[in-house]
């Protein structure tokens, strides 16, 4: 299970810490961050469901790798761990890029 799921499990809490102890940008406060969210996973959920389905997948997993866990249409839970991390840290290192440039006197 370390190949997948481990890193997965350690890339939530470690997204949530370094937003919550380290950027402070509020994100998680905001509408539109959980707007953006239901919509990424409003088209994982289709589109990665159909490249896992374990009738006829295009992407597969080793069993050794992944937790076994799968919801909904036999997509691995890793995969929606891995979603959240990846897009909630673009959009905190967008919304620093955007904090540190309204900060900075333009010349």
């Amino acid at each position: 299970m370390i190949g997948y799921t481990v890193p997965a499990l350690l890339s939530v809490p470690a997204v949530v810490l370094v937003e919550l102890l380290w950027l402070r940008t509020g994100l998680f406060r905001r509408r539109a961050y959980w707007i953006t969210l239901g919509l990424v996973f409003a088209f994982q959920i289709p589109v990665d469901g159909w490249l896992t389905k374990l009738s006829a997948p295009i992407v597969l997993y080793s069993p050794a790798h992944i937790s076994g866990l799968r919801f909904p249409f036999d997509i691995p839970v890793e995969d929606f761990l891995f979603g959240f991390s990846l897009v909630t840290a673009t959009l905190l290192g967008w919304t620093c890029q955007d904090r540190d440039r309204t900060r900075t006197p333009k010349p």
